[in-house]
């Protein structure tokens, strides 16, 4: 009997050293594996999360030189299998056989055989499952978007130097978006894009980032960082509301500040987007979000229409479009103010520049549908509709000779009242301007902007009062608007 306790004791003994050395090296293991990671961190809620190993992602190759071009850039366009074929759309009117990158949806779509139709060669890729993961998150699908940059850069494509992201409802101005990244070293680390429009949304995300559906481009050496930091990065924030307010922060924390660039367009403004439109700021158009929760651009066609509309003098011009010029008719004592391939104004007065330049308040904001405030100043729409433009819509575009453009408006039937006097009928017996110019100097937003000035031509012909010509010009050292 003496022997029983005494083997009980032995067995108990190695049971116990087999017991810490397993404990000793589970420990070891994940000091290894663990030791490059972000420690384990308590999150503003009081919740912990283990962080989250993750393979090293190599740096950018080595430097590249030459102007940037459209084949330097990769985009990062986020969709859902659910709405993808209807918002393809947008996305097929800016898409070329040169553009490059991807549509990230979550699950695989049918796509149908039609040739014919260039939305359906649009490269389309789905999310790696690692957004799965993240169950905490307020929103697993922002998790899978802000993740839209790991997937991207993971695959290592050649020469690329910019990372664009934007939505599936975006539309993309490429040949102005390149203008706009050759001003930035592609070799340091930029985040460049646009915030709202909406003050209300700007306090509720951020002020300081780049708003998704408006885009924003992201320098390779930036997203080398960020695909790095990318998932312990999410963790922490998972309580942000969407992805780009989450790719901010994670920016944030590799200390690279927000750099805006007003030719990104979020527009966070609900309503008849004309006003903001035909009074565009001194800056190339990037991008336009969220046309279709919006009037249509152009009157008597659908959102779609009125872009196909746009295209038309973009692709003539590309860094002229919308682009704000002002005229004078001294002789009629009108202001005249173009949106070069969009619209122009007529008012039957005198207005100064900086009144021409405020975008008329056509619009409401964004959340709550109020008269404001926004990000820029606005001026209201006069009550008496004799004190309101008469507007006009492009309808025809065309290359002339020597290098420069034609761009034909029309009146336009835009809800903005009818009036009465004699010379508001005067100006809307003006069914038809006529404009020229040459087109715009590739050099000309490497240099202290300044905008063009304009001059309306004395008309010919019995169709003399029906038809208005004005030509668009460099003007004179001295000259004043």
């Amino acid at each position: 009997m003496p022997e029983r306790p005494r083997e009980y004791l032995l067995l108990f003994t190695r049971f116990s050293v087999l017991t810490c050395l397993i404990v000793s090296v589970s420990l070891v293991l994940r000091t290894t594996f663990l030791s490059s990671s972000a420690p384990e961190y308590s999150s503003s809620y009081g919740l912990r999360f283990p962080a989250v190993p993750q393979k090293a992602i190599a740096l950018p190759p080595t430097r590249s030189t030459g102007p940037v071009t459209i084949s330097h850039i990769q985009f990062c366009i986020a969709g859902a299998a659910e709405t993808w074929l209807d918002r393809s759309q947008y996305t097929s009117l800016w898409w070329r056989n040169t553009t490059r990158g991807f549509v990230w949806l979550d699950k695989p779509v049918k796509i149908p055989d039609n040739q014919s139709d260039n939305r359906f060669s649009i490269p389309v890729r789905v999310s790696d499952p690692g957004w799965t993961r993240f169950r905490f998150s307020s929103s697993q699908a922002a998790v899978r978007i802000a993740r839209v940059i790991w997937d991207s850069y993971r695959l290592n494509l050649p020469d690329v130097r910019w990372f664009v992201m934007g939505d599936d409802d975006t539309v993309f101005f490429p040949e102005n978006l390149v203008k706009v990244l050759s001003k930035y070293d592609h070799e340091q680390m930029w985040y460049v894009g646009g915030n709202s429009e909406s003050v209300e949304q700007d306090v509720m995300h951020a002020y300081d980032m780049a708003f998704g559906g408006g885009g924003f481009a992201i320098s390779r050496p930036l997203a080398a960082r960020l695909a790095n930091a990318m998932d312990g990065c999410l963790q922490r924030y998972f309580y942000f509301y969407g992805s780009d307010q989450r790719i901010a922060a994670c920016v944030s924390e590799i200390g690279v500040p927000f750099t805006e660039e007003r030719g990104f367009h979020q527009l966070d403004i609900r309503g008849d987007p004309y006003g903001f439109l035909a009074a565009h700021p001194l800056t190339p158009l990037v991008s336009l979000h969220h046309l279709v929760y919006l009037d249509p651009m152009f009157p008597n066609k659908t959102p779609i229409e009125s872009l196909q509309a746009l295209m038309k003098p973009y692709t003539l011009d590309p860094h002229r479009i919308l682009q704000q010029i002002h005229c004078y008719d001294r002789k009629r004592q009108w202001s005249i103010s173009i949106s070069w391939g969009y619209s122009i104004q007529i008012y039957t007065y005198f207005l100064t520049a900086k009144e021409l330049d405020t975008p008329l308040q056509t619009f409401k904001t964004w959340r709550s549908s109020s008269d404001g405030p926004f990000t820029f100043n606005t001026r209201p729409l006069k009550p008496d509709p004799c004190e309101r433009p008469v507007t006009y819509f492009m309808d025809g575009a065309e290359d002339v000779r020597d290098s420069g453009t034609k761009t034909w408006y029309s009146v336009g039937d835009k809800k903005y009242g009818h009036c009465g006097k004699s010379e508001y009928s005067r100006v809307t017996k003006v069914k038809r301007i006529l404009v020229t110019s040459m087109k715009m100097d590739p050099e000309y937003w490497n240099k202290a902007p300044r905008r063009p000035c304009c001059e309306v031509m004395e008309g010919r012909g019995r169709r003399k009062e029906e038809e208005m010509s004005i030509r668009i010009r460099k003007c004179r050292s001295a000259e004043m608007i």
